[in-house]
This record gives structure tokens, C-alpha cells and sequence, in this order.
């Protein structure tokens, strides 16, 4: 139960790790000063739950590593974040897209975990659920105005979810360590937050006018440690300093 339980913080990690930061490659970027505010200060929120959530698995295991061990110093294949998290930005209704995915997803689960046999789990939910809430509900806005927007913008957003949603099946995948922890009432049955993600993906998406595909094409391997060709290069970047100087510290 211990070792499946690290692996499982682990996940949860990566997944907000490379979330994040992919968010914050909007610094400087984004298409007004708001947003050049906002998107950072999402990034920020998911880092420091991976920091807890990296940390929580370090104390676990019992074998030294830290937050940044879990971060900077394992290749491509020992991460186990969903593809969905990796995908490039592409543009502005592609990043709310992918997030609001996301947030849809672990709104409930962070619910769920109120009930969790862990203590630190409890502790941990208890922030994040409050920080997730706004996410969804910034990413929704956006969205609406998207996606009932000019002809142009309503294009392309619609575009974004024939492009990201058979991505989002592996959100409700469960590996052998996954379902340890659900069996031990440490985290939630994924599937069992169906119903939940839906019913916030059809509320916007009613109002954003916007259609789900017919049918899904699931992309998964992401929780195998298989992952796209972007995967590589986001990696390089989010690397690069603790690489290029070994040890160092800020």
C-alpha cells in the first residue's frame, strides 16, 4: 500500500507539474494584461500542489528524494501525467480548453478526497478544492466567450475540442496503484467522478454552443509513461537550470 500510494501522489504531481507548467509559458504572452496575470497565477496554484503533493511522496518513501528530485531528475518514461496535460498551447481557446478539462476532473475528486482515510491527503484536498473552483470557473467564462463569439473565435475553439477530447478518457483511468488507494479510501474511484465532469462540460459547453465529438478517439499512455513528441522539449525547457547547474539552489 505505501509503494502504491507514492506512486499514485506521484501521478497526481506530474499531472499538475506540467500543467503548470505549460500555463506559465504564457507569461509575457497572453492577449491582455489580465491574463498576463491571471495564467501565472493559475501556474502557480498547480506547482505548489505538486510541491505538496511530490513532498507528501517523498516522506512516504522514505528514500531521500525531495520535491525537486521528483521534478528535475527522472527522464521522459518515469513520468506519469496524463497526455492531455502535455499538449502544446497552440492557442488561447486550445489552453482554456485543456484546462477547464482538467479542473473539471479534479474539482470533484478533490471533493471526494474529503473523505479520505489519509490525513494529508484530507489536508491537502482542502486547499486545492478552493483554487481549483476558480480555475474552472475562469476557464468557463472564457470559453462561453469563445465559443458564442465571433465567427472566428467560435472556429476555433470549437477546433480545440475536436483536437483535445479523446484526451480526456485517461483522466478516469486506473492503474493497479490507483485502485490500491481507492480500495484503501485514500483517493476517490475515478469513474465514479463521471458524472460530476460531465455535467460541467455539458453546462458550459450548452452555453458556449459548442458540441463534443461523436465519437472518441482515445490518446492515452501518458500513465505508462508514453508520451508525445511535445512531451520531450517541454521537458528540455523545465529541466534545463537544474541540469545545466547540478545542485544548485535558490
Amino acid at each position: 500500500m505505501s509503494n502504491a500510494f507514492v506512486n499514485t501522489l506521484i501521478q497526481l504531481g506530474d499531472d499538475h507539474l506540467i500543467l503548470g507548467h505549460r500555463l506559465s509559458e504564457w507569461c509575457g504572452h497572453a492577449p491582455m494584461l489580465e491574463e498576463d496575470l491571471a495564467m501565472p497565477n493559475m501556474a502557480l496554484d498547480l506547482i505548489g500542489q505538486a510541491r505538496v503533493l511530490y513532498s507528501l511522496a517523498g516522506v512516504v518513501e522514505n528514500k531521500g528524494r525531495s520535491e525537486d528530485d521528483f521534478a528535475y531528475l527522472r527522464t521522459d518514461r518515469e513520468y506519469k501525467n496524463c497526455l492531455l496535460v502535455e499538449r502544446p498551447n497552440t492557442d488561447f481557446a486550445h489552453t482554456m480548453l485543456r484546462h477547464f478539462y482538467f479542473a473539471a476532473f479534479m474539482q470533484p475528486f478533490w471533493l471526494a478526497c474529503a473523505h479520505s482515510s489519509n490525513t494529508d491527503v484530507l489536508a491537502i484536498a482542502s486547499k486545492a478544492e478552493k483554487e481549483v473552483a476558480y480555475h474552472i470557473r475562469h476557464c468557463g467564462e472564457w470559453l462561453i466567450r469563445l465559443g458564442d463569439g465571433t465567427t472566428e473565435s467560435a472556429s476555433r475553439t470549437q477546433d480545440a475540442v475536436e483536437a483535445l477530447h479523446h484526451y480526456t478518457e485517461e483522466l478516469f483511468e486506473q492503474d493497479p496503484d490507483r485502485q490500491s488507494c481507492v480500495e484503501g479510501a485514500v483517493v476517490p474511484d475515478s469513474e465514479q467522478l463521471r458524472e460530476a465532469w460531465n455535467a460541467t462540460v455539458d453546462s458550459v459547453f450548452d452555453k458556449a454552443k459548442l458540441n463534443k465529438p461523436e465519437k472518441i478517439f482515445k490518446q492515452n499512455g501518458g500513465r505508462k509513461g508514453l508520451h508525445t513528441e511535445d512531451f520531450g522539449l517541454l521537458l528540455s525547457q523545465l529541466q534545463y537550470m537544474q541540469r545545466a547547474y547540478p545542485g544548485a539552489s535558490w
